[in-house]
């Protein structure tokens, strides 16, 4: 864990706002899961939409570590920092003829969600290698928004229409080597994990899916997000992962790969937003610390009504006080925390917001044209990345020069 002497010394190097990631707690995320699931033929695949930082990106390569990209711009930019496209795979929603186009072209392997989708493969890329990805029809998460199994989500492929699968790879004399499912972001029941895995491996038999070379069942490990909240017993469930897969296995005729995709479990306990506080206001029955950060660059309170715990770097030893912890934006519900007791705060102290490793730099943007902040990852007690905040000035002169007047 990153102290809070060099918290304090970064911030006032490069200023606030101020993402801090530690590299090395990343990677060691990413090792802990084979310990957890001892499987000889486990390969994990980051969630890159998680934290799309090179330099975290880089330290993952160098672990060994593959990737799960959502877009083209995700393909494009791991094959630029060195990910061998064996190590990439390819999962869209809702993804248009051009996208599909420019992703295989890489040689990456596609993960297919749609029947509408497979019927244009078997149609014009007669022969094409490919994974497919099923509904499991489970459905867990920690927020109805993240949800991705059950019969209201726009994910995968309904089970049931196994038949009409086989249907259009036999006419596309198409190869199917992996299926895939993905249940949800932050699992709240390990039987849900258990009962996605079985769903898919009761059709991922050799009569319908002959030359299987993986089963991927996606991510959503969770993280504990307050102080109080306790960690999963990973080993436990990892060792009941490893027995169901080695017996599909043995039903199956031979061994199998297996891969997850975890994203915010190896990304968000890495990453720390630092914040200024730069007002004080007492509104009657509130007392409210206003920031110089906001909801566009760490969007999940608004958005999922995330909790992210939130400590006073300048000032922990202070008097416990209750506060509203506000942003710059002009919306009331911009508010990292709401009636959250925490040190006495004053005026230019440094707050620290945790566990914003993962969906709050890739999600933000410059809603009220506020530039994103800077980042800075660390390994090795050194900084080995930054990149600097944008100027306000600089951020106008490019949204003035992608704009042509006609």
């Amino acid at each position: 864990m990153l102290g809070d002497s060099l918290l304090l010394h970064l911030a006032g190097e490069y200023g606030t706002p101020l993402f801090v990631y530690d590299g090395d707690l990343m990677v060691e995320r990413y090792r802990d899961l084979f310990g957890f699931i001892p499987y000889p033929k486990l390969e994990i695949r980051y969630a890159m939409k998680a934290n799309y930082n090179p330099g975290l990106l880089k330290l993952l390569l160098e672990a060994g570590a593959g990737l799960d990209t959502v877009s083209p711009g995700e393909v494009f930019f791991a094959l630029k920092l060195g990910f061998p496209r064996e190590r990439i795979i390819y999962t869209a929603n809702n993804m248009t003829d051009a996208e599909f186009e420019q992703v295989l072209s890489t040689g990456v392997t596609m993960n297919i969600g749609s029947l509408s989708r497979l019927a244009k493969i078997a149609e014009q890329h007669p022969g094409a290698t490919l994974c497919l990805r099923f509904n499991p029809d489970v459905c867990d998460g920690d927020n109805a928004k993240t949800m991705t199994g059950g019969d209201l989500t726009k994910f995968g492929i309904l089970l049931d229409a196994v038949d009409e699968v086989k249907a259009l790879v036999k006419k596309g004399g198409l190869h199917v080597v992996g299926l895939h499912e993905h249940t949800g972001s932050g699992l709240q029941h390990a039987e849900s994990v258990f009962r996605s895995m079985k769903n898919l491996m009761a059709i991922a038999t050799q009569e319908n899916f002959p030359e299987l070379q993986f089963l991927d069942f996606g991510g959503g490990f969770k993280v504990p997000y307050r102080p109080d909240e306790h960690r999963i017993d990973y080993v436990a469930m990892g060792a009941e992962i490893t027995r169901i897969f080695e017996d599909f296995c043995k039903s199956y005729g031979r061994k199998l790969a297996m891969y997850f995709e975890p994203g915010k479990y190896m990304a968000a306990e890495s990453g720390l937003l630092l914040t200024e506080v730069n007002t004080i206001k007492h509104n009657r029955s509130r007392v409210i610390a206003g920031c110089d950060s906001g909801f566009p660059q760490l969007i999940r309170p608004v958005l999922y009504n995330a909790y992210h715990h939130i400590r006073n770097l300048s000032n922990p030893d202070g008097k416990k006080q209750i506060y509203d912890v506000c942003g710059n934006i002009c919306e009331t519900g911009d508010r990292f925390a709401e009636q959250r007791e925490l040190p006495e705060i004053r005026e230019y102290d440094i707050l620290a917001i945790e566990n914003a490793g993962a969906y709050c730099y890739s999600m933000g943007g410059i809603y009220n044209l506020r530039p994103m902040p800077a980042e800075v990852v660390i390994s090795q007690g050194r900084v080995i990345m930054e990149r600097r905040r944008q100027s306000v000035e600089e951020m106008t002169q490019q949204i003035l020069s992608e704009c042509m007047e006609k």
